[in-house]
């Protein structure tokens, strides 16, 4: 069971649910530290002032904001204290809203919402009235000293919360685009193909296909530079980068006809090439 990270209640209404949050993602990376050349010593960084070179001790500094070149305000430690949201307890319901209405781009961190001792009657009473809605709710919550805006939707037997981003934060697509966008056409029999590939592709969802391959990769390099060898996986040096799109219409009906191909819709499905050892 994960630690809780944070104790509280679900405020839904005149109703408290007293729950927990315990992280629901573990992201898994391989992290590397500084070492000398020979690996014999642990380096670390210091705080310099470039001007002279002097280094200088972490409680002599303060922090600030850049308003120009080499200009900067200073802020107030206490002050900005003040200005931090309440520590609340509870994670208050503003409204429920119908899942497709939130874009998932505003989506960040989620996040198990789970009962504690005497909560456990309330929640089911909230999981069943959302599962029955199929509504999800939104709510504001004070987590480390910073507000967030949240969502919380019914995840089989449970709740989750997802942090959301605010409104403003969320940068406009429409400012990415190229001009040259709006001018571009797709033929109907273009479009038409385009659907047949998609429908080809088309699998049973089964996420545990998709890994992570580098990181596997260099989790058994460092294993065998444990065990003293020097080996590692790579992938097959025949495999070349695709190459970059002519005629799009000969491109689609190839790749149509080759989804028919079990070798090919395997590769499709998201599968890596296979790998050799080096």
């Amino acid at each position: 069971m994960a630690r809780p990270i944070w104790k509280g209640s679900i405020s839904f209404g005149l109703v408290n649910i007293p729950v927990q949050l315990e992280t629901a993602v573990r992201e898994k990376t391989v992290s590397f530290h500084m070492l000398s050349k020979d690996g014999s010593c642990r380096v670390r960084r210091k705080l310099v002032c470039p001007e002279t070179g002097e280094e200088i001790n972490y409680n002599d500094t303060a922090r600030g904001i850049e308003v120009g070149k080499d200009e900067y305000v200073l802020v107030d430690e206490k002050e900005l204290e003040k200005l931090k949201p309440e520590k609340g307890r509870a994670i208050e319901i503003e409204q429920f809203v119908d899942l497709e209405e939130i874009d998932p781009i505003y989506f960040d961190r989620v996040y198990y919402v789970t009962p504690v001792e005497g909560g456990a009657k309330s929640y089911r009473l909230l999981h069943e009235a959302m599962k029955d809605s199929g509504r999800i709710a939104l709510a504001n919550v004070v987590m480390r000293d910073k507000q967030y805006l949240c969502a919380l939707r019914v995840v089989g037997e449970g709740i989750v919360l997802h942090t959301m981003h605010y409104s403003d934060e969320v940068l406009a697509l429409d400012d990415s685009l190229p001009g040259t966008l709006a001018k571009a056409k797709a033929p109907a029999k273009e479009v038409a193909i385009a659907k047949q590939l998609i429908d080809a592709m088309t699998h049973k969802l089964d996420l545990t296909q998709f890994r992570d391959d580098y990181r596997e990769k260099v989790e058994a390099y460092i294993e065998a530079r444990k065990a003293g060898k020097k080996t590692v996986a790579t992938y097959d040096e025949k495999e070349e980068p695709p190459t970059r799109t002519i005629n799009l219409m000969d491109a689609l009906k190839r790749s149509l006809a080759s989804s028919k191909s079990p070798r090919t819709a395997v590769a499709l499905k998201g599968r890596h090439p296979r790998r050799k050892s080096a």
